[in-house]
């Protein structure tokens, strides 16, 4: 029987809309603009998000002098400092979406923290027009009080003892299911070390909802056996999940890993591909991006070790492999981990307003 339906063109091309109208989309960041670019960017001047646009991906302008472009005492609740911004489009293009670390390494003594890099949480932050914010603060020392799924299986024993939570990032899930049975969530991914329970870094991930206010009790992404932070994940051509991440375990550097999900999957990093030209200099804070009309990437990062620090945007091929002709980032004051997102005429002219 099915092979005389098959056999007929119509009915064939009738079952495979039916087919293809069950096949699971695929997790991504809406993209929109085709004018400029964002960068948004921890300061390196101090603990803030500050924005920087360009019409081509390498020469930018500082938003209000690199100055804050939020008060990061109004939205980083647990320490009042704001690091690693990543934005992106809200999940139907209609406003914006933020996560930062919440954390500030100049206020140590003062907020009793053992450690100069020790933090406790993440913000979530939401806007309609880039330009004015709203937040919610997760301080992860509260325990699983503060996840709207506290009864799930917890990844530490004891939250109290927490001491980072780190480089936050958002993949929107079109494919998720709340336990209410909405579909569609946030995949927000981040480091998280509980010293007390665990020996270094590793990934996690939860979920937000649509209003960028609900979060779910922390997963494990992958354990590779040694420290891992700063992952940056995109979707490729190929159908596949690839994300860029510091190694700080083996031979350290940022390298690349593959999985066919989002959420599992993750095979080991690619050991002969890396950012391999800054030689021994260390690099961290990954951001890939896609010049308009382009299908091969730039990639961002910190060479940190210098001093000066340098932002540097290398090249890579469609497959996010073969990085070549690093050169710094132009115009920026003060540029550090940070991400970037493609904008309209209007959007860009909008911030540009932002400087009278």
């Amino acid at each position: 029987m099915i092979n005389r339906f098959l056999a007929h063109p119509a009915s064939y091309l009738a079952l495979s809309l039916v087919l293809l109208s069950f096949t699971p989309a695929s997790a991504q960041n809406p993209q929109k603009g085709d004018y400029g670019y964002l960068y948004c960017h921890m300061s390196d001047k101090g603990q803030w998000t500050a924005y920087a646009v360009s019409r081509d991906g390498y020469h930018y302008e500082d938003i209000l002098g690199g100055d804050p472009i939020m008060d990061p005492k109004e939205h980083a609740r647990i320490e009042g400092g704001q690091r690693d911004a990543y934005i992106c489009r809200s999940w139907n293009g209609k406003g914006y979406v933020m996560v930062t670390t919440d954390m500030n390494n100049a206020m140590t003594k003062t907020l009793g923290k053992q450690n100069d890099w020790d933090n406790y949480g993440i913000d979530l932050l939401t806007s309609k027009d880039l330009i004015h914010w709203e937040s919610v603060s997760f301080d992860y020392r509260k325990g699983t009080s503060i996840f709207s799924n506290p009864e799930a299986e917890s990844v530490y024993k004891d939250w109290s003892t927490i001491n980072r939570v780190w480089a936050p990032q958002i993949f929107w899930d079109p494919n998720y299911i709340w336990e209410n049975g909405d579909k569609g969530g946030y995949m927000i991914y981040y480091s998280m070390w509980n010293r007390a329970e665990k020996q270094y870094d590793r990934m996690y991930y939860s979920y937000a909802d649509k209003t960028f206010t609900k979060l779910t009790q922390p997963k494990l992404l992958f354990d590779w056996g040694y420290a891992t932070i700063d992952a940056d994940i995109n979707l490729l051509s190929d159908g596949k999940y690839h994300m860029l991440i510091k190694k700080e375990g083996g031979k350290p550097g940022i390298y690349t890993a593959t999985s066919d999900h989002l959420t599992y999957g993750w095979g080991e990093p690619v050991e002969d591909d890396y950012v391999s030209f800054e030689g021994k200099k260390k690099c961290e804070g990954s951001s890939a991006f896609q010049l308009i009309g382009d299908d091969t990437w730039r990639v961002a990062y910190i060479q940190y070790s210098d001093r000066p620090k340098h932002y540097r945007i290398c090249k890579a091929d469609k497959n996010l492999r073969n990085f070549s002709d690093p050169v710094d980032i132009e115009g920026v004051t003060g540029p550090q981990h940070g991400s970037f997102m493609r904008l309209t005429k209007k959007e860009y002219k909008r911030l540009l307003k932002m400087n009278k």
